[in-house]
């Protein structure tokens, strides 16, 4: 995973879960988590990831930081499925989760048909960091569901980083 971002963002280490494939099994789950109302299955899959990841180089960080949703979006959905995969990662990895650090202030149309170039624009400088003394000085792993560019973990990561003193790691349910 890290290498994904080898040269756009200083990832220390990067992990997903799962893999993600049109139509395959996993689609299935992740709409339904984020399309059915079906948030509790974030936080299961998180759980099982986190257990994978427990005793891992990932025990060193300080604070999970689920990406963030636009709050249109969130009044629309209800939920932030990031943030309950980071609440299943959390309890797993005994590790606190940072809601409201990082927020995404414009909102930004769908990734899922655009290009490698579009996702990128799409996403930048779309997040800030309301609470920068929370993460100062902290290795923080950023949860998301699903990675296919990178780009908007990259987004976050840039915005996190200007913190001073931090570092960043990336964990997603899926790559596709």
């Amino acid at each position: 995973m890290e290498v994904l971002f080898w040269g756009r963002v200083p990832i220390i280490y990067g992990t997903a879960g799962f893999f993600f494939q049109k139509k395959g099994y996993f689609q299935h789950m992740v709409h339904a988590m984020k399309y059915r109302g079906m948030k509790e299955l974030g936080k299961e899959l998180g759980k099982i990831m986190g257990i994978d990841m427990a005793g891992s180089v990932f025990s060193e960080v300080d604070l999970l930081v689920p990406v963030p949703l636009h709050p249109e979006k969130l009044l629309k959905r209800g939920y932030n499925q990031s943030e309950w995969i980071a609440f299943g990662l959390g309890e797993a990895l005994r590790k606190p989760v940072g809601k409201n650090i990082l927020v995404r202030v414009i909102a930004s149309e769908t990734q899922t048909r655009k290009s490698r170039f579009d996702r990128w624009k799409n996403v930048e400088n779309i997040f800030r960091i309301m609470r920068p003394d929370a993460i100062q000085g902290k290795h923080i792993l950023l949860v998301d569901d699903v990675v296919t560019t990178g780009a908007t973990l990259e987004s976050c990561a840039h915005e996190i980083l200007n913190v001073p003193g931090t570092k960043v790691s990336v964990a997603t349910l899926a790559v596709a």
